[in-house]
């Protein structure tokens, strides 16, 4: 890092220089014109013209594939989607397998804002012309928060009741299609000065949001394990684990929406806190019923896989609420700032009563 002095120049201009080697390694000279970028965070940039000219993440790009491999194919666009890329164009020599064509149709169609734009023979071009103006990735963090607890609570009654688990499955990709979307858009802010201005957050609320979203699509994970676990049962389950499972799956739940509130409504340190707590109390109980169905001679112990799969669903509210309660501190800090303290994640004028 390299501090310089404000200085005041004629007319009420601040002026401040720049550093000799940045300039010489950026072919800046004098004369030049640079842009500036003053951010939500309190941040101001300076880019050069060639910079502007090729950000980050702005497409055309041409990506190379075997037409024979699906699968690798697939995984290339999905990577280009969550690079930032605009514009992906994967081409193939020899021309494209049916399947490998199927494949990069059905893959562009799981990715939000992308559409395959364009297709010959040996290339085929998928455009995401994402505004991220228009996106609200606060928004799509609380759909995803909806979606990964109603796929758990599908998944939950498949096990127990013995529903279908078609739903599950169905989600379980809107789920992985929400979370891609968030992902896109964090990462193009790594690279991108303009991404998070677009968005309307600064870089550390964005970091917590996405950070949310990861852990939601890993409960909607969850989710699929328990289904998968329905699928293999022979028998209903006995009433009584029944009733705590469905009692631990219902807690587990209730860490998750806790701790999105935290973060995604900034409700502060309480609301972490209950999820914390929730979730250790929760920790307990599956260790007992874990222990009563290793025990037990007519408990199905493939049961104890859909107990792992709640258990995991609360430690992932777990890791929102810690990121709930960073948010919260950072706030509590700037509230500090202004001459206020935070008690429990709301502002307190500094000299008032507890």
């Amino acid at each position: 890092m390299t501090r310089r002095k404000i200085q005041l120049v004629g007319g009420g201009t601040y002026s401040v220089s720049l550093p000799k080697a940045w300039a010489e390694s950026q072919g800046v000279d004098p004369g030049d014109e640079v842009s500036l970028h003053a951010h939500l965070d309190g941040v101001l940039v300076v880019e050069t013209d060639a910079a502007a000219d090729e950000p980050a993440g702005r497409g055309p790009v041409d990506l190379p594939v075997d037409g024979a491999d699906p699968t690798h194919a697939g995984r290339l666009l999905r990577a280009a989607y969550a690079a930032g890329v605009d514009r992906a164009t994967i081409e193939a020599e020899d021309g494209f397998s049916v399947e490998t064509r199927r494949e990069l149709e059905r893959t562009a169609r799981g990715l939000t804002g992308t559409t395959v734009a364009d297709g010959t023979d040996s290339a085929i071009t998928a455009a995401t012309p994402l505004d991220p103006s228009e996106v609200s990735i606060r928004q799509s963090v609380r759909h995803l928060s909806f979606v990964a607890l109603s796929t758990h609570r599908d998944a939950t009654a498949a096990v127990l009741d013995g529903g279908s688990n078609d739903a599950v499955v169905d989600r379980g990709d809107q789920a992985r299609r929400l979370h891609a979307l968030v992902d896109r858009h964090f990462r193009r802010s790594l690279s991108r000065l303009d991404e998070v201005d677009a968005l309307g957050l600064t870089r550390p609320e964005l970091f917590d949001l996405w950070t949310t979203s990861r852990e939601l699509e890993r409960v909607a994970s969850r989710a699929t394990e328990l289904a998968e676990t329905a699928r293999r049962l022979d028998d209903c389950v006995d009433e009584r684990v029944a009733d705590d499972l469905r009692e631990c799956a219902r807690d587990a739940r209730g860490v998750v929406e806790a701790a999105v509130d935290a973060v995604v409504d900034e409700r502060g340190i309480a609301s972490a806190r209950e999820a914390l707590v929730a979730r250790d109390d929760l920790r307990e109980a599956t260790e007992a019923l874990d222990r009563r169905l290793f025990e037990s001679d007519r408990a199905d112990p493939r049961l104890t896989a859909a107990v792992n799969a709640v258990g995991r669903t609360a430690d992932h509210g777990a890791a929102i609420a810690e990121a709930g309660l960073r948010a919260a501190v950072r706030r509590a800090d700037t509230a500090a700032d202004d001459g206020s303290r935070v008690g429990d994640g709301v502002g307190v004028a500094a000299g008032d009563d507890d």
